[in-house]
């Protein structure tokens, strides 16, 4: 299912692919997370996705995140986001993220700002110089749910000397359940490509009911990969997957879906902290689409798709993200959702071409060609343009519309 091929994608893909790993050479070595969930199927017999996946990336010594070993992010690493292609980027979704507490705040609130999954800092600096300009005398905190403590260094590198200079306090918590809504303060909350990287599970359908599709060892231990699939019988807790949404009810026998309740309850979390009498809003930023996905998930090492089962606990794991699951979590709360858009309409409604045409008017031709070429590649939509999805979470509709989520 994961093993067709792929042509290789350039670097600045990045991790927007919706299809299948491409097939990989064979390790020499089992690597030490490998080695881990090996004897785990051994001794208890096969997992879910969703256990593998928080295995690979959060085992608190060898996961993708956790281990100082593994580069990650940038032309050494595994994959490059987009604030680390423009700083326009973090700009704009700053932009927007003040606008909304302008239009609620005319008392000017305090503002803390929350980032799920900050990687090295770069977007929250971004936002930070942005909202320094619009109040930089209601900046009090920012909050960065982060678990590994490598990636917390990188962070306190980046953001101390900014956090200093605006007189905010900066605070890291492991979960985001960590942090309380708030009475007094305004809540800005972003996730950029964080919930892609969440634990997931992969159901299917037939007429006898919900199957749960689980990884055990492969049958001959000599080939490689040393993981296969399997279809468990119908369960409970396939079911209660399976029953999760109405958009799940009808669907045909064969139907195969990836759902993540680890995603749901986020986001349920995150209505909850802007649907406080502080207020709110926030920008999920990721890439899939309006609907369920079946097969999306895919590895990633040196900006290459490989299979997932490649040297676990050594590449990054990701699946397209839900994003009607996401909506439909904060069901029942005061908090409206807008989108998503694709990141390209969403960058290009908020003035894109304005911002850059400002940065290279005085530049030499060579440093404005670099900043123009950054930019296209945000919105190409043969790429992050048209993969990425943009959803807004609450805000203050003007005419019935929150801008730039217009039809």
């Amino acid at each position: 299912m994961f093993m067709s091929l792929l042509r290789r994608r350039p670097p600045w893909y990045r991790r927007c692919l919706s299809s299948s790993a491409t097939a990989s050479p064979i390790p020499p070595t089992v690597t030490r997370i490998e080695k881990i969930i090996l004897d785990g199927i051994k001794a208890t017999g096969p997992i879910p996705f969703a256990t593998y996946m928080q295995m690979c990336l959060s085992h608190p010594t060898h996961g993708y995140y956790m281990n100082p070993e593994n580069p990650i992010f940038g032309a050494k690493g595994d994959f490059v986001t987009s604030p680390e292609i423009s700083g326009v980027f973090g700009e704009i979704l700053g932009v927007w993220l003040m606008a909304q507490w302008l239009e609620w705040s005319q008392s000017k609130k305090p503002i803390r700002l929350i980032e799920l999954g900050p990687g090295r800092g770069t977007l929250m600096q971004d936002i930070l110089r942005v909202a320094s300009q619009f109040g930089k005398d209601q900046l009090k905190s920012v909050h960065l749910v982060e678990t590994s403590p490598t990636l917390r260094a990188l962070q306190e590198t980046r953001l101390a000397a900014s956090a200093a200079k605006y007189g905010c306090t900066l605070q890291w918590h492991d979960s985001l359940d960590q942090i309380e809504p708030s009475e007094e303060a305004y809540t800005l909350v972003v996730a950029h490509e964080f919930f892609d990287a969440l634990p997931f599970h992969v159901i299917e359908k037939s007429d006898a009911g919900w199957h749960e599709i689980l990884i055990a060892l492969a049958e001959d231990s000599e080939v490689y990969p040393r993981f296969r699939y399997v279809l468990s019988s119908p369960s409970a807790a396939a079911s209660l997957l399976g029953s999760s949404t109405p958009r799940f009810k009808d669907l045909p026998s064969g139907t195969r879906l990836e759902v993540s309740p680890a995603s749901f309850k986020i986001m349920r979390k995150i209505g909850t902290l802007l649907a406080a009498p502080g207020g709110g809003c926030g920008l999920i930023v990721d890439y899939g689409a309006d609907k369920a996905f079946g097969q999306s998930f895919r590895a990633f090492k040196s900006h290459a798709i490989v299979d997932p089962f490649h040297t676990p606990g050594e590449c990054d794991l990701t699946a397209n993200v839900d994003f009607a699951y996401l909506k439909e979590a904060t069901a029942g709360l005061v908090v409206p959702t807008h989108g998503p858009l694709t990141q390209a309409d969403f960058l290009e409604r908020m003035g894109l071409s304005m911002r850059i045409e400002a940065l290279t008017r005085d530049k030499a031709e060579r440093d404005a060609q670099h900043i123009r070429m950054a930019a296209q590649r945000l919105v190409d939509l043969k790429g992050m343009g048209g993969e990425y999805q943009v959803l807004g979470v609450g805000g203050q509709p003007r005419e019935g519309v929150v801008w730039p989520f217009v039809a």
